[in-house]
């Protein structure tokens, strides 16, 4: 039975009128207030009362809005608990550019609870996004939120610029062959087990805020491909070590059941998916989850050094390091090492000279 306030007054009034006294009327009405409070009949509007009085604690685990991007940041470890983004083909290309874009505590949370880039400093580990910077070129805002340390996690050099980075790269590729594709990443930290067969969950904090350094990170796809006669939905969830990762471990080594990850994060991904109207396929079944190779890694990574040379230098030195690495350029990357040279000599004539 539920007992609500007025019917509780109600009551109390009924009794004290009805009582010869005003000592029968308090003990009437103590009797009954114990056989609500001590039985099985719940009180409607509990924060009402004196237990939240002045409020309950606020845990800063509200979602936040950003131009590309969603989370919800933990305040006690001092980085996100999630975070949720979208990608298309169209939010891929764009003249944003990272250079213009800088870390820093994200002005939403409160100063109590921002990690700070000197948290960082020193520690052994980089500053890695879980909304990369990459999936928002076509806004110059989006990237700049990226960067807000909300959105960073303390993460294992190699991982963040290796492993993590091709993970990020096959998000991006995926535009290619779905239309829409929604990401969820964030941190863990995940028992191991001892000498002595117990489980214990430690991590190591770093700088003055104590900024958490998770044991794992998590990355939930969604890819969407719309069609007749009915659209698909494909879903990966995977959960990566946050330590340096060879190319030799396929993203398939990693992948695990979403209901053991949410069984780990204690998070529920995706709840409005109607899986009775759409199925969730594998998406490792349906499009491989295949990384680049070190090849391909490494002309990625030359061609960017080359793209983005701000002199003669760095364009041969890019070029060097590739060829030491034993791995011929590709036509693609020939023509921009050429394109680069040409517009550095150009620089040396005069501009009198030039067209002359």
């Amino acid at each position: 039975m539920k007992l609500n306030v007025k019917s509780l007054r109600f009551f109390g009034g009924f009794v004290c009128g009805a009582a010869a006294s005003t000592a029968s009327c308090v003990a009437a009405l103590s009797i009954y207030k114990e056989k609500i409070f001590h039985g099985k009949e719940e009180v409607l509007e509990p924060s009402a009362g004196v237990v939240g009085r002045y409020g309950f604690p606020l845990t800063g685990a509200d979602i936040r809005f950003y131009a590309n991007h969603t989370l919800s940041y933990d305040q006690a470890r001092r980085t996100p608990r999630w975070v949720a983004e979208h990608i298309s083909a169209e939010k891929l290309y764009g003249n944003a550019d990272r250079k213009r874009c800088k870390f820093k505590p994200d002005p939403n949370i409160p100063v109590l609870f921002t990690a700070r880039n000197e948290d960082y400093l020193g520690s052994g580990w980089s500053r890695g996004h879980m909304t990369p910077a990459g999936d928002n070129k076509y806004s110059e805002q989006a990237m700049a939120e990226t960067f807000y340390l909300s959105n960073i996690v303390p993460q294992n050099f190699e991982n963040n610029s290796g492993f993590w980075n091709r993970l990020e790269m096959y998000c991006r590729d995926l535009t290619k062959r779905f239309q829409d594709v929604w990401i969820i990443s964030g941190p863990l930290v995940l028992p191991a087990v001892g000498a002595d067969g117990k489980k214990t969950i430690s991590y190591e904090v770093i700088g003055k805020d104590d900024v958490a350094v998770p044991t794992h990170l998590f990355k939930v796809i969604l890819a969407q491909r719309k069609g007749f006669p009915s659209e698909t939905l494909a879903l990966g969830a995977f959960v990566v070590p946050n330590r340096p990762i060879g190319f030799n471990h396929p993203l398939t080594e990693f992948q695990v059941s979403l209901t053991d990850l949410e069984r780990m994060s204690g998070l529920n991904f995706f709840p409005k998916v109607d899986r009775t109207r759409v199925p969730l396929k594998n998406l490792c079944n349906l499009d491989s989850c295949r990384l680049m190779s070190s090849k391909e890694f490494s002309l990625y990574i030359a061609t960017r050094k080359i793209g983005s040379a701000g002199n003669v230098f760095k364009l041969d030195k890019a070029m060097s390091e590739l060829k030491e690495a034993g791995i011929a350029p590709d036509e693609y990357l020939l023509k921009l090492y050429e394109a680069k040279k040409k517009e550095f000599a150009s620089k040396e004539v005069p501009e009198y000279q030039r067209g002359h």
